[in-house]
């Protein structure tokens, strides 16, 4: 090789690795511009990105603060209302006071004039008697005189010639009068009676409470009880009932003592039965559905028995405590029928002995309402029943009729008597009650046997269906305090021994006879 050529391919070196230098200076520049130029639009993205945030944000905050002031209105503009309105029934209010201040104002200057004229004439008729007195004296000495006899003497001898003549005529007249009132009344008691129930057309047919469940298969008693008894225990926290699942095939047993609260049961489980979802959430949604049901189902029944008995103008509350009786039975008659019955009976005896038939009819759908608080309230369903009608302003006339129908009270109208007669009716009519004959004969023997075990009684009668137990004490053993402690005695003594619906009247009689013989 020549120096010539060797000067040439080191120059053909040099400028190669000039080359291979500025390529690689110029694609390191080249990156570096590249990297800053996406780390500037990172940051511009990123800044962008935090200005949009921002915005956004103050945007949620105007909308909320707008949202807020809305609030604010409307809670401030429905407080001034109820302002208004509080501030009109105040202004209403007081001027009922004042009128009625103005009213209890005349009254008294009214009662001070009757006073005033009250007064004088007392001194009129004091004046008057005075005078009478008077006259009276002067004449009395004037009849002594001329008949020689005092007047001691003569009222002694008018007395002793009329008596025997008056107790005579009396005893004759009392006689006839009372044959005559008990033939009469006894004929006209029948056709009024009769009349009713001819006319009654209330439905007979007592509807009795289910209280087993069919089942379609046996595999549905583990559904019902859930994992770890979950769905029972659901079912009787919400409905208040005991399920009772035992051997009995195919079937699930409801016990309650509340009738409405057993129905409401017993139409959930079977609209869990149809649907097949049973679990805690399906089983809440189907109770609450189930009471509305019976709400619907207990205010429609009210408002039913109300049309049919021809009541109007009862308070919603008494409407819906009516519809409760429909799940109320006695001996398995229906209270609700009963009651129905009870005010078509009272009101057509009523028309026919010249009462009134609408209030007749009002205390006879009334007289049991307290049956539909018994497990509820502490009392009768009497006196429970008062209360209902006193707190929603029944008429005095129905107050009595709920108190008398099972003598707790005096009957002070003629419509609580026909309203107690018609109860005794609907209560012994000829299937009206389930119990048997040998039950109910049985009842009446332990009535009277507990009765006459209690010494110094003569006789015991049990009458209005058991209801009332009537005691004949000997008088020469029993007297008046004596006969009220036995009373007592022998109503705790049945309360003890027996098992009977509502509650049974204890009458105890002591009489006392004079006896003498015309020889």
């Amino acid at each position: 090789m020549t120096t010539t050529s060797a000067v040439h391919y080191l120059l053909l070196g040099v400028i190669g690795l000039a080359v291979f230098l500025l390529g690689y200076f110029l694609r390191k520049f080249a990156g570096e511009a590249k990297i800053g130029t996406a780390e500037v639009a990172a940051r511009r993205i990123l800044e962008d990105a935090r200005a949009e945030a921002h915005r956004e944000a103050e945007s949620k905050k105007r909308e909320a603060l707008l949202e807020a002031k809305d609030e604010a209105f409307r809670i401030k503009r429905d407080a001034e209302r109820e302002i208004r309105e509080q501030r009109a029934e105040l202004q209403r209010l007081e001027r009922r006071l004042v009128q009625r201040e103005e009213s209890l104002d005349r009254k008294l200057e009214s009662l001070e004039k009757r006073d005033q004229s009250l007064a004088q004439r007392e001194q009129e008729v004091a004046k008057a008697r005075e005078e009478v007195q008077a006259l009276h004296q002067a004449g009395r000495l004037e009849l002594e005189r001329i008949s020689g006899l005092t007047a001691e003497q003569a009222r002694q001898e008018l007395l002793q010639r009329t008596e025997a003549e008056i107790r005579y005529e009396a005893a004759q007249t009392a006689r006839k009068i009372e044959a005559q009132a008990r033939e009469e009344a006894e004929r006209r008691a029948r056709e009024i009676v009769a009349l009713a129930i001819q006319r009654c057309a209330a439905d007979h047919t007592a509807e009795v409470t289910v209280s087993v469940i069919p089942l379609p298969n046996e595999e549905m008693k583990g559904r019902i009880i859930g994992r770890e008894g979950r769905n029972i225990r659901a079912l009787e926290s919400l409905t208040g009932v005991d399920f009772i699942i035992d051997d009995t095939p195919e079937s699930v047993t409801l016990s309650s003592f509340d009738p409405i609260r057993r129905e409401i049961a017993r139409m959930a489980l079977e609209r869990l039965l149809a649907d097949g979802r049973i679990h805690p959430a399906r089983i809440e949604e189907m109770v609450e559905k189930a009471q509305r049901d019976i709400d619907a189902r207990i205010r429609e029944a009210g408002e039913r028995a109300a049309f049919e008995a021809g009541v109007h103008g009862l308070h919603p509350e008494e409407i819906k405590l009516l519809g409760r009786l429909n799940f109320r039975f006695s001996y398995g008659q229906n209270l609700l029928q009963h009651s129905i019955e009870v005010a078509l009976l009272a009101g057509l005896m009523a028309s026919q002995v010249g009462a009134d038939p609408e209030l007749a009819r009002r205390a006879g759908l009334l007289h049991d309402i307290g049956k539909a608080l018994t497990h509820e309230v502490e009392g009768t369903h009497s006196d429970i029943g008062m209360d209902i009608a006193r707190r929603y302003h029944e008429p005095p006339e129905v107050l009595n009729g709920i108190a008398y129908h099972h003598g707790d009270a005096e009957a002070s109208c003629v419509e609580a008597i026909l309203v107690a007669a018609a109860d005794a009716i609907s209560a012994s009519r000829p299937g009206a009650r389930k119990e048997t004959v040998e039950m109910y004969v049985k009842r009446l023997e332990n009535l009277e046997r507990i009765a006459t075990s209690f010494a110094g009684v003569d006789r015991a009668y049990a009458i209005q269906a058991g209801r009332e137990i009537r005691v004949l004490v000997r008088p020469q053993e029993i007297d008046d305090p004596a006969a009220a402690v036995l009373a007592r005695e022998m109503a705790k003594k049945i309360e003890d021994e027996l098992e009977y619906p509502g509650q049974i009247k204890v009458t105890v009689l002591r009489e006392t006879r004079a006896i003498e013989y015309a020889k």
